[in-house]
């Protein structure tokens, strides 16, 4: 099991195997299950190892009920249940969490996978008025961890993961103008990069806060590149290669590297259950280990303690509620 031995290569199946006596009774809620996306793909893994209870939750009933088909398919032995969340709505992202809380036989939640996200959409505002990627990405997200966090901290050592990516190298967090000027200032792939190094904040946000004095083990990650259907309207990455140079990142001069699904989520079962990550709370993770800012792509406005708490008011102010911990 020692981390030192898994890649960019390593499939879910092989963690699964290797962390099973971790997964087994636990209760792991999911964002993001559409079919053949990772979130899927991360949750009809893990159930090979007898977890207590998977809670899959999506914008589309439908795409979820698809999903806990095919969990149940594999095991019809684990309770599979569905959430209705669309996180570009803060109105519906309280209704979700208000079911949730509801749920009196659901006492605790050892794991919640933040994994659902949009990618480098044309500009649209969220029903606030906020700019729909930040919004999806960050916003929905932020809320509905904080308002759920009751049932996280329940749980005997519990984890939060924030599915981020390498693409939070296009853009730090635009404090005074995350709206890009209600959209004159709009660049998908900025706005996209700025909603991922959200991503990352908060979850070292969340270490800080709640690591030492509750147990909470945080983190956030990149899966790699995978052509799921988060990728499936983007067509040529041009655009993006041209940022990168433009931006000076190393990456306009590279060949993406592609990975499966199941590569991609193995990052997901690791950040959820390995043991050494309790050495690093709020780490930032690619290809099952802790990102190396000298190997890997980690810029340090998304890994910065001060630039985290900025956020963290920033995204109370917006939803409009404070969560003092």
């Amino acid at each position: 099991m020692a981390s030192s031995s898994y890649n960019a290569s390593t499939a879910a199946a092989e963690l699964v195997h290797d962390l099973a006596t971790r997964i087994k009774g636990k209760i792991i809620l999911v964002t993001g299950v559409s079919p053949g996306g990772l979130g899927a793909v991360f949750a009809e893994a893990v159930a090979e190892a007898q977890p207590a209870a998977l809670i899959l939750a999506g914008r589309n009933p439908a795409r979820v009920a698809e999903t806990v088909k095919s969990i149940t398919a594999l095991n019809n032995n684990i309770s599979v249940r569905s959430l209705t969340l669309d996180l570009g709505s803060l109105v519906k992202v309280r209704e979700a969490a208000s079911e949730v809380n509801s749920w009196d036989d659901i006492t605790h939640i050892n794991v919640l996978i933040n994994n659902a996200g949009i990618m480098a959409t044309d500009y649209a505002r969220s029903p606030e008025g906020f700019e729909g990627q930040f919004a999806t990405n960050h916003l929905g997200p932020f809320l509905f961890t904080n308002l759920i966090m009751n049932k996280i901290l329940a749980a005997k050592n519990p984890r939060i993961v924030n599915v981020s990516s390498d693409g939070h190298r296009l853009h730090p967090i635009r404090f005074f103008d995350c709206n890009f000027s209600d959209g004159e200032l709009y660049d998908k792939w900025a706005a996209y990069g700025q909603s991922k190094t959200a991503n990352m904040l908060m979850a070292l946000s969340l270490a800080q806060k709640l690591g030492e004095s509750r147990g909470l083990v945080s983190c956030s990650l990149h899966p790699g590149v995978i052509g799921t259907n988060l990728t499936s309207h983007l067509g040529s990455f041009d655009d993006l290669n041209a940022a990168d140079k433009q931006l000076g990142n190393r990456e306009g001069w590279a060949d993406f590297k592609w990975k499966t699904p199941e590569q991609g989520a193995a990052t997901h079962v690791y950040a959820a259950f390995h043991p050494d990550l309790q050495a690093h709370n709020g780490a930032y993770l690619q290809d099952c280990h802790v990102a190396d800012p000298w190997e890997d792509t980690v810029k340090p406005w998304g890994t910065n303690v001060i630039e985290a708490e900025r956020l963290w008011k920033l995204s109370e102010e917006l939803v409009g509620q404070k969560f003092s911990y």
